[in-house]
């Protein structure tokens, strides 16, 4: 019998279809694996293919076959998302004892992602949580092994290294396909009860960077001027050695020419020496020369000067 239906204000016979039941139920079965035997992998996921419970393969991005449900089902998880996790948000976390056997809270947050979809997926249970407890006893470890200056200061640093590489060790080895992209300290504090001390340490501190700072300035400013004198006193005395290295080619050149001179007339070189030589020992005074042969005195009597004391009489 058909069947009536009102659309509006109308009425719309539908005929009766007559279907048997084997065909009903062979429609049903191709519509079922129809829509749980293909699947789609986005390119962000990695498709784990599970039979009866049992894992049997991987799939990359793209769309793939598989046996219907509930012979097989697929799980997705997204492989490139990076998830955050924080730890030492309350206190019990927070508080830790560092290597010089003082309490520092601190609190950290991890980022990871997911390397390995099945490990993930089947050899743990509640990732997030091993996550937690895995990053809490690791970040125990590393800061109990410094003082407590290490991760308020300068080895900041060098410790979220370090808790990082312990971290992933610990997850290796749970083989939970996590892989750690990131520590980063949030907050390290010393407790209330000795937060003023610290803060007095904390500005010694900052006062003794700002004074090496300062001697790092002078240092930098006085080296190069002690530099530059340095290669002017260099190149005074260069100049000064290329100086006396002139001279004294040129006494010896001079040297040299009166040897020559003496060697050609050796009696009348030596007698211009001698003659020389006196005139710079004995400036200013009126000198004689006397000849040998004659050995006569007169030529020394200051005649000239008796004539004239005589004629002024």
């Amino acid at each position: 019998m058909a069947q009536k239906i009102m659309v509006g204000d109308k009425e719309v016979k539908i005929p009766e279809l007559k279907i048997g039941k084997i065909t009903l139920i062979l429609i049903l079965i191709v519509v079922w694996v129809a829509l749980t035997s293909f699947y789609t992998v986005g390119p962000d996921e990695e498709g784990v293919v599970r039979r009866f419970g049992e894992l049997v393969r991987t799939e990359g991005s793209g769309l793939h076959f598989k046996f219907p449900y509930p012979i097989e089902r697929v799980d997705r998880p997204k492989v490139t998302e990076v998830k955050e996790i924080s730890v030492g948000t309350v206190a019990a976390e927070a508080k830790m004892l560092t290597g010089d056997e003082n309490i520092v809270l601190v609190e950290v947050r991890i980022q990871y992602k997911i390397k390995d979809a099945a490990a993930y997926l089947f050899n743990v249970q509640d990732v997030p949580e091993v996550i937690k407890d895995a990053t809490e006893s690791a970040l125990r470890q590393v800061v109990g092994s410094h003082p407590i200056d290490a991760p308020l200061t300068e080895k900041k640093a060098e410790i979220m290294d370090e808790i990082r590489l312990e971290l992933q060790e610990m997850l290796d080895n749970y083989n939970c396909g996590i892989d750690v992209r990131q520590v980063q300290l949030q907050d390290v504090n010393p407790p209330r009860e000795v937060d003023h001390a610290f803060k007095d340490v904390q500005s010694a501190k900052e006062e003794k960077e700002q004074l090496i700072n300062e001697a790092l300035g002078y240092k930098n400013d006085l080296i190069p001027k002690a530099r530059g004198e340095g290669q002017q006193m260099i190149r005074g005395a260069e100049a000064y050695k290329a100086e006396r290295i002139s001279k004294a080619e040129g006494d010896a050149d001079k040297f040299r020419s009166v040897l020559n001179e003496y060697k050609k007339a050796k009696d009348i070189t030596e007698k211009r020496l001698y003659l020389e030589t006196m005139e710079k020992i004995l400036p200013g005074i009126e000198k004689y020369i006397i000849d040998d042969e004659s050995g006569s005195l007169l030529n020394i009597l200051p005649l000239d000067k008796m004539k004239s004391s005589l004629g002024g009489r």
